[in-house]
């Protein structure tokens, strides 16, 4: 709700513009306040509703403005589910401050209509004073106007936070917008913004220059193939023709200084040579050095994508290159027999586990597995799955935690076309049909809000679904397997988990032993290397003393990490615990790392929390660690900085 006296906000603007003081807001406000009072003419206290284009004119700018709206639309979309608030909306504008695209819910869209937050509507200051896009725009950097920060009193119910997109040439091309009628956290909010503006600028890299090589580097190897890689895209005789965000901050360059150069002349190699040592290294990154410097970099280059077979190698006469390894978890195809290729049950507990759940399934029963995180439960669910009569259908999996409460039930049941703003425009299935005929794989069932927990319960009796925004239903026939690290037995006692649910899920529980309980870890060892392409590495004694004796706290997912990291280190040599530095072990040296990959055993943090950690550890990486430039950029104080850096337990010392 705007604030409740528009008059008294009208006179404190006029008053700071007149007086040049202003306590109560950011310099970034402050201009802007004045560039509305002597430039624009606006006057605070009246009621303006912004011009909406008519006509061909919206139109005509979404076809010039194609490209950058198809690269940012999933990318909107995917982070209006992870900020989970529908009092928001994600809004893409021009660099005139026309919104091109929106995602938001119908409920709130009704709500912000009114006030002119629309596609086709102008945000630009001259039109309606301070606002996260407008002045954005004007400031070409990163914008945070909370409520009473807007000039025009009609929008102080609103926050918005902005930032600019640029093009692979440097240059803003669009704004990418929150804007909000509740507080969110404006630091982490900032920080998301900023990713998913880089996701959207390297997708624009992408499309733009399809037929040149990419390179992708980082000066730490588990960040290759990330969000926060550097990427160069080279033409065939090796010249840049641009770089990506990250790209520019690791070499400390400039848009202008990279353009035109030879890839040899930031890297101590050539095209060819870079080329043909990724593909020996089956596209894991291999050690590279700055030109004219002692600058140690992880980088794989890539045909382009067109000269790539789809499923594996390259065009005919040119080098064949095999695609990278997955970031997540591995899904492994269903073969002859029902083997699954790098999964080990040699575990009797494990095996004899497996054994049962076939036995389960073929009756049609539901599954229940209970593990710790990262022991592989949907690893285990795939086995069970492609070992079943159902393994040449669909294998469907959701992850009920990583989804926001809002967009669960999407996820879940679909929607129809127009179920919310900014959605596909021909609906979607939901994870339920998609499933039919085959597995549908819930994780983090103990995450499921209780709201939602009667309709699932609701299909599993009927097996039917009906999408959201229809009352037409279908028929679904699915094996369903759950999966948990919460005691739902004591959700039901606490009245957090429906016993209905509980006792439909549970036709037998599984309780999945945790990598550091299992007798076949040496094999699982064995069957990560060869699937990160190093069946024949050798490790150490002493590596395979630490690997066999460490506790694992994250699982085969951690063991896995470790793997992959202790490969790109090793660069062809033989595995040892000088390779696997995140697990000080005996004897390891103290290689330089940050912070992330210093500390081996971390103190739980819950999910959001975690996932804010790793944000701000993004930012400071990129910063260098320089705590005033980091303060800067998420418009806060040093001493906010540090307060936040000892909660999400980030060591303020950094010795990289």
């Amino acid at each position: 709700m705007p604030i409740s006296d528009p008059l008294a906000h009208a006179h404190r603007v006029l008053d700071a513009v007149r007086s040049g003081v202003m306590h109560a807001t950011t310099d970034v406000v402050a201009h802007s306040w004045t560039r509305c009072v002597q430039e624009h003419g606006l006057d605070p206290s009246e009621a303006r509703r912004p011009q909406v284009l008519g006509g061909m004119d919206l139109p005509t700018r979404q076809r010039r403005m194609a490209a950058v709206i198809d690269c940012a639309r999933y990318e909107m979309t995917t982070l209006y589910q992870q900020l989970g608030d529908p009092q928001l909306a994600v809004v893409l504008t021009d660099t005139e401050g026309v919104i091109l695209h929106m995602v938001t819910s119908r409920d709130y869209e009704r709500v912000v209509q009114p006030l002119g937050l629309e596609v086709g509507a102008i945000w630009s200051e001259a039109e309606v004073g301070t606002n996260g896009m407008g002045t954005c725009v004007v400031e070409a950097a990163p914008v945070v106007v909370q409520q009473a920060d807007h000039f025009l009193s009609q929008y102080t119910g609103l926050t918005c936070s902005a930032v600019p997109i640029l093009d692979p040439a440097g240059q803003m091309t669009a704004v990418l917008d929150v804007s909000s009628s509740s507080m969110q956290p404006q630091n982490h909010l900032l920080v998301l913004l900023h990713m998913t503006a880089r996701s959207i600028e390297n997708r624009l890299i992408d499309l733009r220059f399809r037929d040149a090589h990419p390179i992708h580097f980082h000066s730490r190897p588990e960040f290759v193939y990330t969000l926060h890689e550097g990427k160069l895209v080279v033409d065939g005789d090796g010249r840049i023709l641009a770089a990506n965000h990250s790209a520019l901050v690791q070499l400390g360059s400039t848009h202008a200084e990279l353009r035109g150069a030879r890839l040899e002349q930031i890297f101590q190699t050539t095209l060819d040579d870079m080329l043909e040592r990724s593909q020996r290294a089956a596209l894991h990154p291999i050690v590279t050095f700055r030109a004219n410097a002692a600058n140690r970099f992880f980088a794989v280059a890539r045909l382009p994508a067109h000269e790539e077979d789809p499923v594996r190698g390259a065009a005919p006469g040119r080098v064949r290159l095999p695609p990278p390894a997955a970031s997540a978890s591995p899904r492994p195809r269903v073969p002859e027999g029902g083997a699954l290729p790098g999964v080990t049950f040699g575990d009797p507990r494990l095996a004899a586990h497996l054994a049962t759940a076939q036995r389960v399934i073929a009756g049609g029963s539901p599954l229940l597995l209970h593990a710790e995180t990262g022991a592989g439960k949907e690893v285990f669910a795939r086995a069970v799955h492609a070992c079943g009569s159902r393994a040449h259908h669909p294998f469907v999996a959701i992850n009920c935690a990583s989804l926001p409460e809002t967009l669960i039930e999407a996820e879940l049941f679909g929607y129809r076309a127009g179920a919310f703003t900014g959605a596909e425009k021909g609906g979607r299935r939901g994870k339920i049909v998609q499933s039919d005929g085959g597995t549908l794989f819930l994780d983090e069932i103990g995450d499921m809000p209780i709201a939602l927990q009667a309709r699932l319960l609701r299909v599993l009796d009927e097996r039917m679904v009906t999408p959201l925004g229809t009352d037409e239903s279908r028929p679904v026939d699915f094996q369903l397997i759950s999966a948990t690290h919460r005691n739902l037995a004591q959700m039901v006692r606490e009245g957090t988990f429906r016993e209905d649910l509980y006792y439909r899920l549970a036709g037998i529980e599984l309780q999945l032993p945790p990598l550091r309980e299992r007798s076949d870890r040496a094999e699982i060892i064995r069957n990560l290397l060869v699937e990160e392409g190093r069946p024949d590495a050798a490790l150490t004694p002493a590596a395979w003393d630490l690997l066999l004796r460490h506790p694992w706290p994250g699982n085969v997912r951690q063991l896995h990490h470790a793997l992959r990291s202790a490969v790109a280190l090793a660069a062809g040599a033989p595995l040892g615990v000088e390779h696997f530095p995140s697990l000080n072990g005996p004897g390891a040296p103290a290689l330089a790392a940050s912070p992330a990959t210093a500390t081996p055993e971390l103190p739980y943090l819950p999910p959001e929390h975690a996932q804010e950690r790793q944000s701000l550890l993004d930012v400071l990486e990129a910063q260098r660690w320089n705590v005033s430039h980091v303060a800067k950029s998420l418009g806060v104080s040093r001493n906010t900085l540090y307060r936040r850096m000892h909660k999400l337990r980030i060591p303020v010392t950094h010795n990289g």
